[in-house]
């Protein structure tokens, strides 16, 4: 069974916060299409497109607390867990030109993340996101 859970850093502001949030499904959605659902239709005919066919948290944490997530999280690709990060980077570039020569500068080290996405076998994302409270 597939699980997938959002961390987002709890310090940035709410409107940056609003916009990681947006980001990370968007990629998520590219990635992974088979969790989305196929459009419905209401009782008067009305077409209305699918969404996510599971449960999708957003949790909190802090710039360290994702740090350290993205590293826990990054050798278990293989196993099948995806990841999906936003970055500073990503936020401060006025185009996607600008974030691919930013980040492509940047060591491992040197970036700070806003959000990151955990998406695979629900018993390892359980495993490295369960201890994260909901964001309220």
């Amino acid at each position: 069974m597939t699980r997938c859970a959002f961390v987002i850093d709890q310090s940035l502001p709410r409107g940056l916060i609003a916009n990681t949030a947006a980001i990370l499904p968007m990629t998520l959605g590219r990635d992974r299409p088979d969790l989305v659902g196929h459009a419905v239709h209401d009782a008067d005919g009305v077409r209305h497109e699918g969404i996510t066919r599971i449960v999708m948290p957003i949790l909190m944490s802090d710039a360290d607390g994702l740090a350290a997530l993205r590293g826990r999280a990054t050798p278990h690709e293989p196993a099948g867990l995806g990841l999906v990060d936003v970055t500073e980077a990503a936020q401060r570039a006025k185009d996607y030109q600008a974030y691919e020569i930013r980040i492509g500068r940047m060591r491992q080290d040197d970036l700070r993340y806003l959000g990151v996405c955990l998406h695979g076998p629900a018993a390892l994302v359980r495993s490295l996101t369960g201890d994260l409270p909901l964001l309220r």
